[in-house]
């Protein structure tokens, strides 16, 4: 039977034919070998950890909205569908309650999809499918099925994306049983954790700050762009690696204040210890769900204090159950009551971005605050 395609030539200008491609680009596992460290950006080692697991796994595919012949909005599946194929690496109509509920059908029946959310934004028609059935579907079967399911989506702000571009809606995620939330801050961690949330044999929700796709950002938006390269966390190995879900790291040691957080928010928090000269302890949660408490109780029971940082509203955000969390196990060894540094309550504007987005000096000011205390 020869597949069907609606792609033409015109589409790329490289002059190769979409059902041409295959045979003039075998899979990366057919390749040389490669250098064993590379530098990357957390796009590069996105792509990277699918690629390597599309190559080791034939049950691995990747769909999505514009995700298959043009490697995603933000380039993250490129070249995929012509290495591994147009039936591993292919696009999906503007449905994202279809795209999810597809995925979960092929998860049941052993494959291990990834799918794209092209925004983070867009993935509210989906929460039905993920919430109501990938969710549930082991319990309800008595562990007979599981959905190994990856639900890849570009998340939060700073890029001047708006209100319909720029949401964090992590919280809605760990509130629901039976799914995995996992969110990297850096190109190292993005690849290991996404190779752990294929091979993990529940639904994961993998979250990527948009804003570090191309560099570590501090927040100081008025200062030049840097790039990964000058980052240790950007030496990525080629081959295959596993970083486990629920383990945090800690970016900085400290004794005198304890930061929870994760994402863009990380190297916020670290830019934030040095602007008010605070002897802060930063550790990157990288894993809402499951998440490493031992390393919070751990690091508040040395500090004494906690800031929680997060981009996402403060009313009801994942920071408020951090915050309970630590006074229910760290309560007799706190000196300082827990402080939040989040969004505001509002959609998240456009024109005021900087205003929204919890910079270094709305940090600095909690910790300093949390110090007094």
């Amino acid at each position: 039977m020869v597949e069907q395609t609606t792609f033409t030539e015109a589409d790329r200008t490289d002059g190769i034919a979409p059902d041409a491609v295959d045979a003039k680009n075998p899979p990366a596992s057919d390749a040389p070998e490669r250098p064993s460290v590379a530098a990357m950006n957390m796009i590069q080692a996105l792509n990277s950890a699918l690629d390597v697991k599309m190559a080791e796994d034939p049950n691995v595919l990747s769909f999505g909205e514009d995700a298959g012949y043009f490697g995603g909005v933000f380039r993250v599946t490129d070249h995929l569908q012509q290495k591994h194929g147009l039936t591993r690496s292919f696009d999906a109509p503007i449905s994202e309650n279809g795209i999810a509920a597809a995925g979960i059908g092929m998860a049941v029946y052993g494959l291990r999809p990834v799918i794209e959310m092209q925004f983070a934004d867009y993935i509210y028609p989906a929460y039905d499918q993920l919430v109501s059935e990938a969710a549930k579907i082991r319990y309800r079967s008595g562990g007979e099925f599981t959905v190994p399911i990856t639900v890849r989506s570009p998340y939060g702000g700073g890029i001047f994306g708006g209100q319909t571009h720029s949401q964090s809606p992590e919280s809605l995620f760990t509130h629901i049983a039976g799914l995995k939330v996992v969110i990297p801050s850096n190109p190292y961690d993005a690849k290991g954790l996404l190779i752990a949330s294929i091979e993990d044999d529940d639904p994961v929700v993998f979250f990527e700050p948009k804003r570090l796709y191309n560099g570590p950002f501090d927040g100081w938006h008025q200062n030049p762009v840097q790039p990964w390269k000058a980052q240790k966390l950007a030496q990525v190995p080629t081959g295959k690696y596993v970083e486990p879900l629920g383990k945090a790291r800690i970016m900085r040691e400290g004794s005198d204040v304890t930061i929870l957080a994760y994402g863009t928010m990380v190297w916020v928090s670290l830019a934030a210890a040095e602007h008010a000269g605070v002897d802060a302890e930063v550790i990157d949660l990288r894993s809402l769900v499951p998440l490493d408490i031992e390393a919070i109780e751990a690091s508040v029971k040395k500090t004494g204090r906690c800031v929680v940082v997060h981009e996402a509203p403060k009313t009801s955000g994942y920071g408020a159950e951090l915050s309970a969390l630590v006074q229910e196990r760290c309560f007799y060894h706190l000196e300082a009551p827990v402080a939040r540094v989040c969004g505001w309550d509002i959609p998240y504007p456009h024109a005021f971005e900087w205003e929204y987005f919890p910079g270094p000096e709305r940090v600095a000011d909690a910790l300093k605050r949390t110090m007094e205390g």
